[in-house]
């Protein structure tokens, strides 16, 4: 069993790189990245992925879609934190020649699966290798992370019906559900609600949690093992900015840098809450 306050501070440090990273760069996602950090330490540091930082193209290993490219700086600074690359290059975030560009690219950077970015494909692309890992009797998951305001793109529900038809219990979604997209609150743009509902009639498994309560996070991956013949999405409600007051439920920090003088604010909110695990 994971340490859950152990995973809780990791989520913590994460968050300060994020932060750091973007800031740096002077442009990103600091809103939708910060959002997902608790589900990203679940899966890399929480038993739910196996993956191997020194044999990143392991045949066997489970892979995982960022479809929410825009998010890549939190899957960045896991990859980093975990070992899959230099985590001093962190900071070249968004620079020219850095393989760290502002959406994942599976050439230029270990430990990703897939190149994301135009969103509404990557549910598609998981789908894609799920039903590999079942015509060649793979054992391997596949599991993905998709944006709420994606959900209003139509591929995404295409590749839902794909899933269920082919019954991949092998693959998991988890919706980084924090109704802000960068137009404003996703049931005002256009309305996905109610999901729950929308994925079962579709033929999915659902499970709905707290995105940023690592315990519940942990489970409903381990309860998405054991569903048969189809599968599986977790609805996590989840705050846009979370774990930095000034840009939590705040549209404007969807894709705007902090200064450093917002930095510092933020890093001084998130170490007084690592100091709460020293």
């Amino acid at each position: 069993m994971f340490d859950v306050k152990s995973l809780e501070k990791k989520a913590i440090e994460i968050r300060k790189m994020i932060v750091d990273m973007i800031c740096a760069a002077n442009s990103g996602h600091p809103g939708g990245s910060l959002s997902a950090v608790d589900i990203l330490v679940s899966l890399y540091y929480g038993g739910v992925l196996n993956v191997d930082p020194k044999n990143s193209k392991d045949e066997n290993r489970d892979r995982f879609v960022l479809s929410k490219g825009h998010s890549a700086p939190a899957l960045y600074a896991v990859l980093g934190d975990k070992g899959f690359f230099d985590k001093n290059i962190l900071n070249t975030l968004r620079k020219y020649g850095s393989p760290l560009q502002g959406h994942p690219d599976m050439n230029k950077v270990a430990g990703i699966d897939a190149s994301t970015g135009s969103l509404g494909q990557g549910l598609s692309i998981a789908c894609g290798m799920a039903i590999s890992a079942k015509i060649y009797k793979n054992d391997y998951r596949v599991h993905t992370i998709l944006g709420d305001g994606e959900l209003q793109e139509g591929q995404i529900w295409e590749a839902m019906m794909t899933a269920a038809h082919y019954k991949l219990d092998n693959l998991v979604a988890v919706v980084d559900n924090n109704n802000l997209q960068i137009d404003g609150n996703v049931d005002k743009v256009m309305g996905i609600e109610p999901l729950d509902e929308k994925f079962k009639s579709f033929g999915w498994e659902v499970i709905k949690i707290d995105g940023h309560n690592i315990k519940e996070i942990l489970e409903a991956f381990e309860t998405a093992k054991t569903i048969k013949n189809k599968p599986t999405v977790i609805i996590a409600n989840t705050i846009k900015g979370k774990g930095v007051s000034f840009m939590e439920n705040v549209c404007g920090f969807h894709g705007v840098a902090p200064t450093c003088e917002e930095k510092e604010k933020a890093f001084s909110e998130l170490n007084v809450c690592l100091g709460k695990y020293c």
